[in-house]
């Protein structure tokens, strides 16, 4: 037992210092993008929603969209939203944010882009609620001269009856 406990302190200070080490020297990375999303339904009412983002060397963008919908005796009622974040530590970061509405649809699209050079990240996600159907969908990229684009999209639908 007792040349077991110097073993297990030292696999102990092994693991803590490999990180470190790690962290050290190895600073360079690739260009990232994900995405992700969620909804659900119960007949008449429903949420949906996704989101994404993109780095590559001093940038990131990151956008989501988020609806939903509920259909009662009082009548339908629905809500959308959606935005982004982007930001670069040299270059150019934007962001918009837009809803759009008419008879038959609700609408978001969000966007944020940065760019530092020819290095950027972007992301966009759409966000619709329309009779019969819930849908989000979000594109995320990273790129960095000399390499593809990192790429992610999420498409995410939900049925909701009247």
């Amino acid at each position: 037992m007792k040349t077991m406990i110097p073993l297990a302190i030292a696999a102990v200070v092994l693991t803590a210092a490999v990180p470190y080490v790690q962290a050290q020297t190895n600073t360079a990375t690739a260009p990232s993008a994900s995405s992700v999303g969620a909804g659900s339904s119960t007949g008449s009412s429903g949420t949906v929603g996704t989101g994404g983002s993109g780095a590559a060397g001093g940038t990131s963008a990151s956008t989501l969209g988020l609806g939903g919908t509920s259909t009662g005796p009082a009548g339908t009622s629905s809500t959308i939203g959606g935005g982004g974040s982007a930001a670069t530590t040299e270059g150019k970061a934007t962001t918009s944010n837009k809803i759009n509405e008419n008879d038959n649809m609700l609408k978001d699209q969000a966007k944020a882009k940065a760019q530092d050079g020819g290095t950027w990240s972007k992301s966009m996600t759409d966000t619709k609620i329309k009779q019969g159907e819930l849908d989000s969908r979000t594109k995320s990229m990273a790129h960095e001269p000399g390499g593809p684009p990192a790429k992610s999209t999420t498409t995410q639908s939900v049925p909701v009856t009247k």
